[in-house]
């Protein structure tokens, strides 16, 4: 992948992320709050737990930053592997929203 589709690519999913999380409000009553600042998206819940999403073009790489770890993926051409063999993106972020919004379960698509 070239560093334009890799950049298109994360501008894409950012977007999408920072646009459920503003659904996850309304479907689910959940208090979150989406703060963008260029490649990074911070999700705050209510309960101060924060997680950060973020673009690493040098490495083609989208990092996410959770109390549970740090998790690095990169594109396998259909999803976003972890690059240690855990679940994919849109499996762990899943995991880890529903952990910090106190167990109530959100599906997030990347």
């Amino acid at each position: 992948m070239t560093e334009t589709e890799f950049l298109a690519r994360s501008e894409a999913i950012l977007d999408h992320l920072e646009s459920q999380s503003d659904d996850w409000v309304s479907l689910y009553d959940i208090d979150v709050e989406a703060n963008r600042s260029g490649n990074v998206l911070t999700l705050i819940f209510d309960n101060s737990i924060h997680v950060v999403i973020n673009s690493q073009a040098p490495m083609q790489e989208m990092w996410v930053a959770a109390r549970s770890g740090g998790f690095h993926y990169r594109f396998d051409g259909a999803h976003w592997v972890d690059t240690r063999g855990g679940p994919n993106m849109a499996e762990a972020l899943s995991q880890i929203c529903t952990e910090a919004c106190g167990g109530h379960p959100i599906k997030v698509v990347v």
